[in-house]
């Protein structure tokens, strides 16, 4: 099996888990050691492991009719899943295009952003703007968006040169006296939209939590301040909620959290709690409508597993567990003791210069000395990122995520529906690795 962002040396370690089973917040591998799936798999499994429910709605639509493309044709459990997810997003986004992954989605979304500009008479708009280390997935057109340059640098000539990328939120504020709008990563991307020429942009991408550079929390204003300057210049916002979509902040969409209405969503991961792939582009009946009654008449794009009824069912299924089980009141009422754990946990260090997130997502930024604002050594930075962090995860028995996107950093993310018991649990094993990662740091501080 080919491995997926994995190095060739880690692929071999003959300590790399092979995991077996998941059961709630724990995964098994074939030695019978269990691990905290602190991650939520990547972000995703945010109901858990081992949901006998979410199995039975995949099974019951498996035997009524597990197979029908959306081409030409519809199905019952397709419309209902899009009338359902619909429902629970931001107030204007009435339409929703179905594909497999976020990738797939962020690729939809720059083509539909693009097709909105032909049906509305102005062609020259095709270029998107980014955010430094976003991350919007890895097919070549979503790639084209992704600001991570070690995904790119492989693939940079057979990229697309339409996207152009503006400074991320991290540590950004506004000059003295100055409100939101006056926000260097606001100021940036009204800027370059000017310098483009505006006539020529066609969409903004942002997280609502930027992932890549660790959980980047915006500053208060920069949504409704972003969202302002899109209106003024006529380019389409879209927010990319692969991640912070289904309940990753306390609330359905990340865009509903930070109170703004983006043009177009991304999703994927949570929708299905990750229980089979599925993902969409959620968008506004204006904007499908425009596309509609133009010459071009149709959105000239498609899959042939977009709306696959199993997931589909099982996405349905995900959204009645959710509220039955009061899914985003627990991360209400569970991310402060998370945050203030995470905090704890970096305050007994000189190695976490800060903790960074909200709601069930979270970074822990490493340096080698937070009070003289030292950072890492290139050879400490190798080291920490090319395994030490990983076999201390192993160690410790909880899965996170050791990110070098940016700065360093220890992500996160664990599933939903963590109770405090099992929180508390999750909080000692990342102690326990931040605790080897120090001493390791202690005995390296000439590297």
């Amino acid at each position: 099996m080919i491995p997926h962002f994995t190095t060739a040396k880690a692929w071999a370690d003959p300590t790399l888990p092979v995991l077996t089973r998941g059961e709630g917040v724990w995964v098994e591998d074939t030695k019978g050691r269990r691990y905290f799936d602190g991650l939520s798999g990547l972000f995703c499994s945010n109901l858990g492991h081992g949901r006998a429910d979410l199995v039975a709605a995949a099974s019951e639509q498996m035997s009524r009719m597990a197979f029908f493309p959306t081409w030409g044709a519809a199905h019952d459990v397709g419309l209902q899943t899009a009338a359902a997810i619909t429902s629970r997003a931001p107030e204007g986004l009435d339409a929703v295009f179905f594909v497999s992954s976020g990738s797939e989605a962020v690729e939809s979304a720059v083509k539909l952003a693009r097709t909105y500009h032909l049906a509305n008479g102005e062609p020259g708009r095709y270029k998107v703007i980014s955010r430094d280390f976003s991350y919007h997935g890895t097919t070549l057109g979503a790639l084209s968006v992704t600001a991570v340059p070690r995904f790119r640098e492989p693939y940079l000539p057979m990229l697309g040169d339409f996207v152009r990328n503006v400074p991320n939120t991290l540590r950004s504020s506004p000059a003295p006296g100055g409100g939101a709008g006056d926000l260097s990563g606001v100021q940036a991307i009204e800027d370059l939209i000017l310098a483009e020429g505006p006539e020529t942009v066609s969409a903004v991408f942002a997280e609502p939590v930027q992932n890549g550079g660790g959980a980047i929390v915006p500053p208060e204003g920069y949504w409704q301040a972003l969202r302002a300057v899109c209106d003024k210049y006529g380019v389409l916002l879209v927010a990319d909620e692969v991640i912070t979509g289904f309940g990753r902040l306390g609330t359905w969409f990340g865009s509903e959290y930070f109170g703004v209405v983006p043009d177009l969503i991304t999703f994927a991961k949570g929708a299905t709690s990750a229980y089979v792939p599925f993902g969409g582009v959620l968008t506004k009946s204006s904007i499908t409508g425009t596309i509609a009654g133009s010459e071009l008449g149709w959105f000239a794009h498609g899959s042939t597993f977009g709306a696959h009824p199993v997931a589909s069912a099982v996405s349905l299924a995900t959204m009645d567990a959710m509220e039955k089980e009061q899914v985003l009141e627990n991360v209400n009422l569970r991310k402060g003791d998370l945050l203030g754990g995470l905090q704890r946990i970096a305050q007994g260090t000189p190695f976490i210069r800060e903790v960074r997130g909200t709601g069930f997502f979270y970074a822990m930024e490493i340096v080698a000395d937070r009070d003289s604002g030292q950072e890492l050594s290139a050879g400490q930075r190798a080291g920490l990122l090319g395994g030490v962090l990983m076999r201390a995860m192993r160690s410790a028995g909880v899965l996170l995520r050791p990110d070098d996107r940016g700065p360093a950093s220890i992500v996160v993310s664990p599933p939903l529906v963590t109770d405090g018991t099992e929180l508390d649990e999750m909080l000692n094993r990342t102690e326990q690795v931040v605790a080897i990662m120090a001493d390791w740091l202690r005995e390296n501080s000439s590297l």
